[in-house]
Formats: structure tokens, C-alpha cells, sequence
């Protein structure tokens, strides 16, 4: 599946710092630690809708990370997924009368027209889950294999005892894991299974639903195989982040976890589980389901620019949950016109140790609230008293651009 074009990172040259994230896994801020090479998995959209700012913020979060590790000298090999067969995606298709594939296909398409215009790296390699199916069905006969695969009415699902740590990345009792498998796309309550929790790895083929020809039988894959069979293809066992949005702890991220373990026999299958807090309106998560809805299309086709939504996002830790407000994008936009001025002017302050806050703000666990406050005030200090350093605002609109993708159109920066 193609991907998006990548915008053009600037270098800083030389003084990136290592990074540092939270792990949902050890409820601790650690080192992301990778070699020459990051690699990272995001899971991705299942399109059957557009894209809002719940999944903006989402992507943005995990672009920072790869700005940050790539000023710290590495290179990245980024892996993102599209869940393009899924129930939801059907759900829409028989409610609005349309093919299910010319969906997927209309609004895979308007993401990655969302993406490069908010300036997201794009991921080396960008997986459809109808592409994976090959890799998704020898994932399941290798679980077979160990034992880990039984067969209820022609479905095959997982059985989580085969993994002793099971719930090792959300560390959620089984109450919650109960509750919340029931709401995220689970079937606790079907009759038959061996243990409410195990997750549907093969379905069976459905009157009026895709399926396809494989050595498991006539059907189509389950969510979380999917994303498992992707990463092992491309990145390998023990990849250095697992992210995704904070819902997709659990199940998806525990299931994926358990899934691959125990195929590869070994652990763990995620150095590290970094999760971006969700996005709300008018005191609501966020959500398709819901209808209370920022598109991004909607945003660029009415004037907002790719800098102010994207400040508008970097305003806020990516791991805390936030609202979207009016009031939020003005002021995003505010400081847009703000950054731009004093990007304009023929000189400014020295650069050098606003460069230096920003690294050690997004070094310490990608603290973007505290790297937008140091260009405040090296933006105010080039207004209150000057500077004779004519080459700071250049650098400046330099740094602005490789650590947080905010593109300012400055007679500096031309």
C-alpha cells in the first residue's frame, strides 16, 4: 500500500539528546535506547471514516518521537498498518448502501492527504490488512502449532492461557479487562469460548461478508493478529516502540503482545508501550461512535494551516487527555503570527540555548508544552529587547521545523 510524501527535515547538526518516553508496561519514563536504527510500530486507522483530530493528535505524538530521534542521530524504520477489512468498516458499508472496499480505499486516501498536510512522516512501510492476510494465516498455524489455537463453530481464537504473562502491558485486573473487552470490539459473552477474554484470531466466512481462500478455510483475520503479523514481517521481535492511541492498551496491545510471544517463544515482543492520551469535545471522548467529530479535512479546507493545528496539538502532553476548543486553535493560531514576527526580523537572541531547552524538553519524555514555551520566550526576547545575532532567526525557523514540524513562512527561513 502506498504511503504519503514526506515533507523535508532540516538538520540541526550535532547535540540531540537520547530519548526518553513513558512505558505503559512498567508505569515508568525509560529510555527508548535504540541502535543505529528505531524501529516503530503505530497501529493505524480502520477507515471507514475521515480522520479527526483524536487521530491527529495520535500521529503527531509518534512524528515528534521520530523528529527527536532522528536529531538524536538515528535512523528510523517506521511500520504502520490500515485494519482495512474490519467490522466497523462493514457496519458502515451495509448502513450507508456502499461497497466496503471503495470506503476503505476513499478514506485510507483522505488520510494520507491529512497526513502530509500536517506534516507527519510518513512509515517506511504502510500495510494494508488485506495485504497481510498470507502473513496473518502462517501467524496462526505457527500458534496452532504450540497449542495456542482452538476452534469454536469454524472461528479460531487464542487462548490466553498459553501465556503465563498475559496482561503484562496494561496490568488491568480482570474486571476491567471484562469490561472494556465487551466495549472494544471483543465477544466476552459467546457461548463456547474457553475463557471470556480470548480473542477471535480467524472468522469463519458470514452470508454478505468478505472472505478469502486460505489453508485456515474460507474467512477473513481478526483485529489483533494483524497488526502482529505486520511488525514480525518488517520490524522483527523486540522492536524498540509499540504505540498507539491510550485505548489501544487493551485489548490490542495486550493481545498483540501475547500473540507474538508466544509464536516467537521469546520476549518481549515491544521494548517499550508508549500510548497518546485521547482527544475530547464538549466533555466526550473523542470517537466515530459518538459523532462529535474535528475533522482535519474540514479544518484545512476552511484556511486553518498545517502550523496552527499542529501547535494547537503540541500544546498539550501527548500522553495526557485533552478537549479541543475554539479557544485552543486561536490561540494556536496566535502563536503562529507571534513565532512568525519574530522569525522575520533581521536578527534575534542566540539560538543556541533555546535549540538546547527544546532537545532536553522532547529528550524528557516528549514534553512539547515546555519546548513551545522556550520558543515563547526566545520569540519575546526578540521583541522586548532585540538581538544582534543575525543569523538566530534562520537557525531558529530551522529548529522549529526538524523538532516540531511547524513550517513558518519567514523572509528568515527563505
Amino acid at each position: 500500500m502506498q504511503s504519503w510524501s514526506s515533507p523535508v527535515v532540516p538538520s540541526l547538526g550535532p547535540g540531540g539528546l537520547p530519548v526518553r518516553v513513558f512505558d505503559t508496561a512498567s508505569g515508568a519514563v525509560r529510555p527508548t535506547a535504540p541502535g543505529p536504527e528505531a524501529r516503530l510500530y503505530v497501529c493505524g486507522i480502520t477507515p471507514y471514516d475521515a480522520t479527526h483530530m483524536g487521530h491527529a493528535a495520535t500521529y503527531v505524538a509518534f512524528d515528534t518521537l521520530q523528529r527527536a530521534w532522528m536529531d538524536s542521530g538515528h535512523d528510523v524504520f517506521y511500520v504502520q498498518n490500515v485494519t482495512d477489512i474490519d467490522d466497523p468498516l462493514l457496519e458502515r458499508a451495509i448502513a450507508t448502501g456502499q461497497e466496503w472496499r471503495d470506503i476503505a480505499q476513499r478514506e485510507t486516501q483522505l488520510f494520507r492527504e491529512d497526513m502530509e498536510f500536517l506534516r507527519v512522516l510518513p512509515p517506511r512501510e504502510y500495510i494494508g490488512a488485506v495485504e497481510s492476510i498470507p502473513s496473518v494465516v502462517r501467524c496462526i498455524q505457527g500458534l496452532r502449532d504450540r497449542g495456542a489455537v482452538y476452534d469454536l463453530e469454524g472461528d479460531l481464537y487464542f487462548d490466553i492461557t498459553s501465556d503465563a504473562l498475559f496482561g503484562s502491558v496494561s496490568g488491568l485486573d480482570r474486571a476491567e479487562m471484562l469490561a472494556l473487552c465487551a466495549e472494544r470490539g471483543g465477544d466476552p459473552l459467546r457461548p463456547g469460548k474457553r475463557d471470556p477474554l480470548d480473542p477471535l484470531l480467524w472468522r469463519a466466512t458470514r452470508p454478505e461478508e468478505p472472505a478469502w481462500h486460505t489453508e485456515l478455510g474460507y474467512g477473513r483475520p481478526g483485529w489483533h493478529i494483524e497488526c502482529v503479523a505486520i511488525a514480525l514481517d518488517h520490524l522483527g521481535m523486540t522492536f524498540d516502540v509499540q504505540g498507539g492511541g491510550r485505548d489501544l492498551t487493551f485489548p490490542h496491545h495486550d493481545m498483540g503482545a501475547s500473540h507474538a510471544e508466544v509464536l516467537e517463544d521469546q520476549r518481549p515482543y515491544a521494548r517499550l508501550y508508549m500510548h497518546a492520551g485521547l482527544v475530547g469535545l464538549g466533555g466526550e471522548k473523542m470517537s466515530k461512535s459518538l459523532g462529535n467529530l474535528v475533522f482535519v479535512h474540514r479544518l484545512r479546507e476552511g484556511g486553518v494551516s498545517s502550523a496552527a493545528i499542529r501547535l494547537a496539538i503540541l500544546a498539550h502532553h501527548y500522553r495526557h487527555d485533552w478537549p479541543w476548543t475554539d479557544e485552543g486553535l486561536v490561540a494556536a493560531e496566535s502563536r503562529c503570527i507571534r513565532w512568525t514576527a519574530a522569525l522575520s526580523r533581521p536578527s534575534g537572541p542566540p539560538a543556541q540555548s533555546t535549540i538546547e531547552a527544546m532537545r532536553r524538553a522532547l529528550a524528557d519524555d516528549l514534553d512539547t508544552p515546555r519546548a513551545l514555551a522556550a520558543m515563547d520566550r526566545w520569540a519575546e526576547e526578540s521583541f522586548t529587547t532585540g538581538g544582534s545575532d543575525g543569523d538566530s532567526p534562520r537557525v531558529m525557523a530551522i529548529a522549529v521545523d526538524a523538532l516540531l514540524g511547524v513550517e513558518l513562512s519567514t523572509a528568515a527561513s527563505v
